[in-house]
């Protein structure tokens, strides 16, 4: 079973659908069940309508809260996790990524859970040269605070004394995330990173938690269709969801 934290978000809600789609099933761990919907990308005409299935099981609750987090561990069957948090700084807080992360990992480890994708953003950690100019600038001012919890976050798994540092973890580093239907083409790349649907991450990131022979476990894979075009295609609130 898959816990996928942020499940209604846009992208964690791709990850849900793919995952029930191909059979398998989900600990959908969200703040508001009603948001939990099929997604844009993948959703064909279902898109929008209530997401359901027998493999689906839902838990409300915050990230932020250890006792509601174990409990998306509470029927011992999780194999696998994916963290797929967001929202804006003024409303979930300015170290929520961090401070849910944490949770997660310490409730992976009571519960002997070792595998865990976690999606940051292209521009964290080492990959800031591989952020297209005008998304640095974003980065070092509008969005300074929720990329210095984007670091905390994948310091978790990447510096010495992190928490998660001994888990099979991959952090992935989506390039501009997009609405539209998968395209298929995943590129893992070196240089500057463009625009990915979010469906095309979704497929990534089950590979990612799914695949024993994964070739980026323990990495932080930058993702992208295209490379070196642009950080996004679509940046209107609505492709963002904040309608």
């Amino acid at each position: 079973m898959i816990a996928v934290f942020g499940a209604s978000g846009l992208l964690g809600s791709e990850v849900t659908y793919q995952a029930l789609k191909q059979g398998h099933k989900v600990v959908a761990f969200v703040r508001d069940p009603s948001k939990l919907t099929v997604p844009k990308g993948s959703g064909g005409d279902e898109a929008g309508k209530p997401l359901t299935g027998d493999n689906l099981k839902i838990v409300q609750g915050s990230v932020t809260n250890l006792e509601d987090v174990d409990k998306a561990f509470a029927d011992g069957d999780v194999t696998s996790v994916v963290v797929s948090l967001g929202g804006r700084t003024s409303k979930v807080g300015k170290t929520m990524l961090t401070d849910g992360t944490t949770n997660i990992i310490n409730a992976m480890k009571a519960h002997n859970v070792k595998r865990i994708a976690v999606v940051t953003s292209i521009g964290v950690g080492d990959s800031y040269s591989q952020a297209p100019f005008a998304f640095r600038m974003l980065m070092n001012t509008v969005m300074r605070v929720m990329i210095a919890d984007k670091n905390n976050q994948e310091a978790l798994f990447t510096s010495a004394d992190g928490i998660g540092k001994d888990l099979d973890y991959v952090i992935v580093r989506p390039g501009g995330l997009t609405v539209e239907k998968p395209t298929g083409v995943i590129n893992v790349i070196d240089g500057q990173a463009g625009s990915i649907a979010r469906a095309d991450v979704a497929d990534f990131i089950l590979g990612a938690v799914l695949d024993n022979a994964f070739p980026y476990l323990r990495k932080a894979p930058c993702i992208s269709s295209v490379g070196g075009t642009g950080w996004t295609k679509d940046r209107s609130a609505s492709a963002r969801g904040e309608m």
